[in-house]
């Protein structure tokens, strides 16, 4: 057998904070395999291998080729991984030690910031930069707005700083001069002389991480990127080297917060824009799912151990933010997709303040102590320990028995009793269903933050949870949100890793025009647009991954004179003019805000553009059930429910056959998840083998 024909495997990997989760695609026979192994915290690459491992001893052991002990990772084509390092360096401060270069005058951009503050009322509240500021060093250059340069850059004293940096232990350096964006001269020119000191290649340049207009979204993506670059580059780099040590020789690639992928090359120069790498795969992987099954209009809730994310998807498309926050202050200005966050996960922390009032989160068990019925130590009651307390986890088969030894109730009783039942005084199960109650409201909070705050009726959505804990809330995220159907994906908790291998390659770019439309030369316009496009192929080419096909979307950020804030306005390549640019900017300032505004000038700011590399998706009919199928219960399972219990049957999620409907109370059991249907709803398998919930 030739070595192209043994490379048939395509693997997803998405690293979370309590499991590293694996989907296996074999593109030769096209079957799927999903693997779940403890993440190992801080050497996420150890918990990786142990993951990539297993997939050759369970196919060394199905195929006869190789002992357990052997390895197959030669069989790998691509593997294309989710990440979450550059998030959690962000949010712990575990970055590398970073300097900055820039323009004298402009030391504290990135202090100042938006002149906003933590609290927004009261005095306290402090925010403290990513790079100290002594170590933000100033040097003597000056472009002007219009791109005219001012004063030279001092090259001398960019190599004193550099050199007093590298003194000072710095690791990574963040370039920043004022108004780069219009002309990279002087950033250019520090660059070249920087590249004959400095030890290592984590210089970020700012006009080539954002060359946008606003100083300090600008300046607060570089430094993220600087400091993230050994962190990220490191982390890729052992990862690359283990997995050559062990025979890799396939395309390793890297999901973007975009919903793209790129290769791990681009990853390293540029990991900031991995900051929502994972959860963007999960909403990836559910827009393609659902619309496999016939749904274009999606809400999707990721409920891991720590956090709740959620994400709209209308007609088929993921919402796409220009920029968020890691947190206060740390902006990010890149495409990504829209997502928000709540502490609402298993393992958030559920407590009475001082006022006498129930809390669920925002602090967290974590992945380790965990919940208190995990007994490792957390006496603090959790939303985990509320469902194992009330019956909806059965203690001695968490995830179906598969990734988790049995959890202890007296546990979960104990810290509940003592942290909520007793201050409020209520009973031990009315606390536990309270825990829960007010974990959903916060969650159906969510949901419409990113639907009726943005427009969109959600009773218009399905909804479709997934991670470990998402299914378990279904009904209940349906009851308080008015959805009507509910959608559990075939492998709730490996969404993400089922994302990575369906994404596309994607590349964003941007760069600032600004000036009047009516000054707007359309000749030299189209030539940007080719030289961004020329750019982003010359990355699709050197990533050695084959594309069915190549799409490219222009648009350009648009506002009356005047106005702050832009809209981006689609165009249709190769057929740009000025009355076509006013025309598409009309209709989709009307379709925004109702009407247009005669008389007012109009002004251009910025040029976006993005090359999809569409990869070849694979037919996901091929995870509904087959083979030995059965409805068959396999017992009963004790329930608390609206202030009663019940004796609800449990079924095997996955031997369920198509057209299989399942009368609620019921409990649905599988490795990765467990799903709760409750009195008053259904759940019917479709030909995709999606666990559609519905109301009887």
């Amino acid at each position: 057998m030739s070595e192209q024909q043994t490379k048939n495997w395509m693997v997803g990997v998405d690293v979370g904070g309590t499991f590293t989760d694996l989907f296996v695609l074999n593109e030769q026979t096209q079957e799927a395999q999903i693997i779940k192994v403890p993440s190992t915290r801080g050497e996420e690459a150890k918990g990786f291998m142990n993951g990539v491992a297993k997939i050759d001893n369970a196919k060394a052991e199905n195929t006869g080729g190789a002992s357990a002990e052997g390895h197959q990772v030669h069989r790998i084509a691509t593997i294309v991984h989710g990440t979450t390092v550059g998030t959690n360096a962000l949010l712990e401060r575990k970055v590398a030690k970073t300097g900055m270069i820039t323009t004298r005058g402009f030391r504290d951009v990135l202090e100042m910031r938006r002149r906003d503050r933590p609290q927004t009322w009261g005095l306290r509240g402090s925010f403290s930069p990513i790079i100290e500021r002594n170590f933000r060093r100033e040097v003597d250059e000056r472009v002007l707005a219009d791109g005219s340069v001012h004063t030279p850059v001092d090259v001398a004293q960019v190599l004193e700083q550099a050199r007093w940096l590298l003194d000072q232990g710095c690791e990574a350096l963040c370039l920043f001069f004022i108004n780069a964006y219009a002309n990279p001269q002087n950033e250019r020119l520090a660059l070249e002389a920087i590249k004959s000191i400095w030890p290592n290649p984590y210089v970020s340049v700012a006009s080539d991480v954002l060359p946008e207009i606003r100083e300090f979204e600008r300046c607060s993506t570089a430094s993220l990127n600087a400091s993230l670059q050994p962190v990220v580059g490191g982390y890729l780099g052992r990862l690359e080297s283990d997995l050559k040590a062990h025979g890799f020789a396939g395309e390793l690639l890297i999901v973007q917060s975009n919903g793209g992928v790129m290769s791990s090359q681009t990853a390293s120069e540029f990991p900031v824009r991995t900051a929502l790498s994972g959860p963007a795969a999960g909403v990836i992987a559910c827009a393609e799912v659902a619309k496999a099954s016939g749904f274009l209009d999606v809400i999707t809730g990721d409920m891991g151990g720590t956090s709740f994310d959620v994400s709209l998807i209308a007609n088929g498309q993921a919402s796409l933010s220009a920029q968020t926050s890691i947190e206060f202050g740390l902006v990010v200005r890149s495409p990504m997709i829209q997502i928000e966050t709540i502490g609402a996960g298993g393992g958030s922390i559920a407590w009475v303040d001082n006022s006498g009032m129930l809390q669920v989160g925002p602090q967290s068990a974590g992945s380790f102590p965990g919940p208190a019925c995990y007994a490792r130590g957390n006496q603090q009651a959790t939303v985990t320990d509320a469902n194992v307390l009330l019956g909806r986890i059965a203690a001695k088969r968490p995830l179906g028995a598969g990734s988790l030894q049995a959890l202890d109730v007296g546990l979960a009783q104990a810290a509940i009793e003592q942290g909520v039942a007793k201050p409020l005084g209520l009973e031990v199960h009315e606390a536990a269903e309270a825990i829960l109650t007010l974990a959903n409201a916060k969650m159906a909070g969510a949901i419409r933050l990113v639907s009726i705050e943005k427009g969109h009726d959600p009773r218009q959505f399905a909804y479709m949870p997934f991670g470990g804990g998402g299914a378990l809330h279904v009904c209940a995220m349906m009851r308080e949100v008015g959805v009507s159907v509910g959608i559990v994906p075939r492998y709730p908790g490996v969404t993400s890793a089922l994302g990575c291998v369906m994404a596309d390659m994607r590349h964003d770019a941007v760069q600032t025009l600004n000036q009047a439309l009516k000054a707007l030369d359309t000749g030299a316009l189209q030539l940007k647009i080719d030289a961004l496009a020329k750019s982003a192929q010359a990355r699709l080419d050197a990533s050695g991954v084959k594309f069915t096909h190549i799409t490219e979307l222009v648009a350009l950020d648009m506002l009356y004179q005047g106005q702050t804030h832009t809209l981006s306005v689609s165009l249709e390549p190769g057929e740009i003019t000025l009355e076509g640019v006013q025309a598409s900017f009309e209709r989709a300032y009307q379709e925004a805000f109702g009407r247009v505004l005669k008389g007012v000038a109009i002004r251009v700011l910025n040029l976006r553009y993005t090359k999809i590399g569409v990869r070849p998706k694979f037919d996901l009919s091929i995870l509904a059930p087959k083979g030995q199928t059965s409805e068959e219960i396999l017992g009963t399972q004790r329930i608390y429910h609206h202030k009663q219990w019940w004796d609800v049957p449990r079924y095997d999620r996955l031997a369920l056959p198509v057209g299989a409907c399942i009368q609620g109370p019921a409990i649905l059991e599988q490795i990765d998840t467990t799903i709760w249907i409750e009195p008053g709803f259904k759940g019917t398998v479709d030909a995709m083998g999606l666990m559609l919930i519905t109301l009887v």
